[in-house]
């Protein structure tokens, strides 16, 4: 999700202050709450951009003050990502709070780096850089060793090709930056990532990096009414929404190198229903949105392919089942071919599975189950919809679907109408995919042959990759 940046409330240095007033007075927030918000936002926004596989290693430079102690939060949180910090915090701060979050990433063994240990070239140590040494209270000059620290940043920040440096990423305020007027000098942070805090501060708008998050969520309504702040909602359980346009991409730059486990013949299930299904409850219990979402390829009598999205509603050693409108266009298809193709991509888990056979029609009697064990809302809207038919607009199908409802609203039974049903694939083949890293991918196919009479799967290791670098 993003906000376009001239949207978005800018807050001044006395509001950001007199704001921060009322969150920890009669809005009954302490200063830990606030910092362990801010540090969460900060991780989930480097999170959300720099991934895993290619920005592992990160150094955060922590400042004496709440910026510093957004910075270990944050520096925590990335642990638990999965990332490996590594902070820079040369002016400790005595108090229980900042000791207390210290000894909380020394229970880590997150090391701690001294100034002087720092290499004068960061490129070649880290993959991030985080800036959390000043916030938008500070005024005046830095003093050593942050003014040289800042110093080491300009000239990262000035590195010709920015894929060969670590990317900088600034809490609230790039640092050395003026709070309202940004970099005044015009020798300062440029840092490719913001992250605002409960708003982003007048300086960025000058902010011209790719990437900028608000972070903090936790602005309840008095303080957003009496500042007549205009904050972007944000999606989700998430705790950063991007502000402004996302950049531009050069699509044959994306990739990942995957890191999973090896799929082995001698370690798949011989039969590819249990493989399957395996894989599947894996799916589940991982927490994947919809894992039962499959993409089914049709091909008409002209040879022509369709693909769309549906949802499983049921496996077993005779197939695959899913449910529809028999006027939809994959029924055309499926009457005069009833070859098709099923493809499961489960992403987070670095897995596809397909399968290839022939469809036939489920019974009416298993159709019939199925239609009365749906809510009775997806019944109506089976009644309602005619799936690949033309209409006038939205309106059409609201209209339609308040009718049926005043008309079953006594709670009668709703009747499965003729034109929808199931169907049910009966596979010849699967495909289990394990990406692999530098694109060897694993790919163990199951095909059926006949062995004595009788028809066994075998299993053979396919050597190419469906997503080439």
């Amino acid at each position: 999700a993003a906000a376009a940046a001239a949207e978005v409330t800018h807050l001044s240095q006395r509001d950001a202050a007199d704001i921060d007033e009322q969150l920890m007075g009669p809005l009954g927030f302490s200063v830990d709450q606030l910092m362990e918000l801010a540090g969460l936002s900060v991780a989930t926004a480097v999170a959300e951009v720099y991934k895993l596989s290619e920005h592992t290693r990160v150094l955060i430079i922590c400042g004496p003050g709440n910026n510093g102690g957004d910075g270990l939060v944050a520096a925590r949180h990335l642990y638990h990502f999965g990332y490996k910090p590594f902070v820079c915090y040369p002016k400790r701060t005595a108090k229980p709070l900042y000791s207390g979050l210290v000894t909380q990433l020394e229970s880590l063994a997150i090391p701690f780096v001294p100034v002087e240990d720092l290499p004068q070239d960061l490129s070649g140590q880290y993959d991030i850089v985080i800036d959390a040494m000043f916030g938008f209270s500070f005024h005046g000059t830095p003093r050593p060793p942050f003014d040289d620290l800042i110093q080491m940043l300009v000239s990262l920040s000035v590195v010709g090709d920015s894929a060969k440096r670590p990317p900088i990423v600034s809490v609230d305020i790039p640092s050395g930056w003026h709070v309202e007027e940004g970099d005044v000098s015009g020798g300062g942070i440029k840092p490719d990532m913001l992250v605002s805090l409960t708003a982003p501060k007048l300086c960025a708008k000058k902010f011209t990096g790719p990437h900028h998050f608000l972070g903090g969520r936790f602005v309840p309504p008095p303080i957003s009414s009496k500042y007549g702040l205009e904050l972007p909602p944000y999606p989700g359980t998430s705790m950063c929404v991007r502000i402004g346009k996302v950049p531009s991409v050069d699509i044959s730059s994306l990739r990942e190198n995957y890191i999973s486990p090896e799929l082995l013949e001698n370690q798949v299930m011989p039969n590819p229903f249990d493989q399957f299904r395996s894989w599947f409850d894996e799916a589940v219990t991982a927490g994947l949105r919809e894992p039962n979402a499959m993409a089914l390829t049709t091909v008409n009598k002209a040879g022509k392919p369709s693909s769309r999205m549906v949802l499983l509603k049921g496996v077993d050693k005779q197939g695959f089942v899913w449910y529809t409108n028999y006027g939809s266009q994959k029924a055309h298809d499926l009457s005069e071919n009833s070859n098709a193709a099923l493809l499961f991509y489960w992403n987070e888990m670095n897995r596809q599975v397909r399968v290839e056979g022939s469809v036939q029609k489920v019974s009416e009697e298993e159709s019939e189950k199925y239609f009365h064990s749906r809510p009775r809302g997806s019944q109506l809207g089976a009644i309602v919809s005619k799936q690949s038919t033309v209409i006038s607009g939205r309106e059409v199908l609201q209209q339609a679907y308040k009718e049926l409802e005043q008309k079953y609203s006594d709670g009668s039974f709703i009747p499965k109408p003729d034109y929808w049903g199931g169907y049910r694939l009966t596979p010849n083949l699967f495909e289990f995919w394990q990406g692999q890293q530098s694109r060897l991918h694993d790919r163990l196919q199951y095909s059926q042959r006949e062995v004595g009479g009788s028809t066994e799967w075998h299993i053979q290791r396919i050597h190419e990759a469906y997503k080439p670098i």
